[in-house]
């Protein structure tokens, strides 16, 4: 980064030191226990907090888990690692978090009436189809969080930043779709988690080196500038994880929406003044929104044009703009 950035950015007597930053990020520095303590009691009040507004289809009540989860912590800790080219443990507080939030989730799916449709919860449909969009959300929450944390006047803003992006609520997603059996929402919900987690590690690394942190850590340790080019070499090759599979379920969502719509245009063209409003995906289900002022076409027509044009495994829901909704089948 451009020193004159730099400056502009981060002025010299607002920049937190290396030691500052180390001690806020790493739960193995400094008073370990009270650290520890504190993450997993905060963490755990969060994911029964989000599974509770998720079931309840509460947004404020999800945004609230969002501001109290700990897991950046540990994540942007990982992201100071890598520039510091040290092991931490915060992977390890990472990985324990999420499947102590995912087996919360379990518990809480406990309490789900067998009758309940996933995909009618905002809450739950909003989490399972990772978008592109969602990563440079991501990315730039993390270039904000990072910046936060290295200075010392803006830490005000970090519950902003909190609920800017999904970490503790997608986890939770995870745990209650799985308890209901659907393995496909919980797929796209881990997917979403993960892109979530790459990116801010991303940004938070670019930050952190840009901000001289990097070149700090090399000095003290003996360690010459091109090592410290390769260690941004692999920061660069980490956000195409992300990228690539947020890219690729993309382009995979909207082929089946297309041919999902294609299919389902021929099956209603019998009904005068029938159309097909929209066709939308959640994990592994496909959509059909209809608007038709007469009785709709045999349902088992449409299922075995579809199950010939689509991937098995495909559960496929009709829906009529009078609110009827129809579980038609899977495709086989």
């Amino acid at each position: 980064m451009d020193i004159g950035l730099r400056a502009r950015v981060l002025p010299d007597n607002q920049r937190r030191t290396l030691d500052e930053l180390t001690s806020e990020l790493d739960l193995n520095e400094g008073d370990v226990r009270a650290k520890r303590s504190a993450f997993w009691t905060m963490l755990v009040l969060a994911a029964c907090i989000a599974c509770a507004g998720i079931i309840a289809d509460s947004t404020a009540t999800v945004i609230g888990a969002m501001i109290i989860a700990p897991l950046s912590t540990p994540i942007m800790g990982t992201a100071l690692a890598l520039v510091k080219r040290e092991r931490t443990g915060g992977v390890k507080f990472v990985v324990l978090g999420a499947l102590a939030v995912i087996a919360i989730g379990l518990l809480f799916s406990l309490v789900v009436p067998s009758t309940t449709v996933l995909l009618e919860n905002s809450q739950i449909a909003g989490r399972t189809s990772p978008r592109l969009v969602d990563l440079v959300a991501a990315l730039a929450t993390g270039l904000a969080g990072a910046i936060a944390l290295a200075r010392r006047d803006v830490a005000a803003i970090l519950p902003g930043v909190a609920i800017s992006i999904s970490l503790v609520p997608p986890l939770g997603v995870v745990g209650i779709s799985l308890g209901e059996g659907e393995l496909g929402l919980a797929f796209g919900a881990l997917v979403l988690f993960l892109s979530n987690f790459l990116a801010l590690v991303f940004a938070g690394s670019i930050v952190f080196t840009g901000l001289g942190y990097t070149t700090e850590a090399g000095e003290r340790a003996g360690r010459s500038r091109r090592s410290t080019q390769v260690t941004l070499g692999l920061l660069v090759l980490l956000v195409i994880v992300p990228l690539v599979v947020n890219t690729t379920l993309g382009y995979a969502y909207a082929q089946l929406d297309d041919r999902v719509a294609k299919v389902s245009e021929r099956w209603i063209s019998s009904v005068p003044g029938a159309e097909v409003v929209e066709v939308d995906n959640q994990g592994f289900t496909a959509i059909i929104h209809v608007s038709a002022p007469g009785d709709l076409p045999p349902i088992s027509s449409l299922m075995a044009d579809l199950s010939a044009q689509l991937p098995p495994n495909i559960d496929i829901v009709v829906e009529r703009s009078v609110g009827e909704r129809i579980e038609v089948g899977t495709t086989t």
